[in-house]
């Protein structure tokens, strides 16, 4: 089941407090960067993330999902519209998250 571009559209808009925020259009899927850098997506209308180390403290209890079959397990956000916590979930994340490659 492919995700819905209102679902990407909410997300968005709980995001829109951060700077740089971008997506991309995956067969059907959304890959959410910020600053570059990959934070998760969103697959079958669920907000997914990595799982470093800030995530698994700041969401303890979260369900680790598989994005799309034969993919690593990432993190369900349920708490998706609390926007402060959202924020604050990606700001910890992100010295975590690798640099973006450089293009040759």
């Amino acid at each position: 089941m492919a995700s819905g571009k209102e679902y990407l559209d909410f997300v968005l808009e709980q995001l829109s407090g951060l700077d740089d925020i971008s997506y991309r259009a995956m067969m059907g899927e959304y890959i959410i960067y910020y600053q570059g850098r990959i934070v998760g997506g969103i697959y079958d209308d669920r907000f997914l993330v990595k799982p470093t180390r800030s995530a698994r403290e700041m969401m303890p209890a979260a369900a680790y999902e598989l994005p799309y079959e034969g993919a690593k397990e990432m993190l369900l956000v349920e708490d998706i519209d609390n926007r402060g916590f959202l924020e604050s979930l990606l700001t910890a994340m992100l010295d975590e998250l690798p640099e973006p490659k450089k293009k040759k």
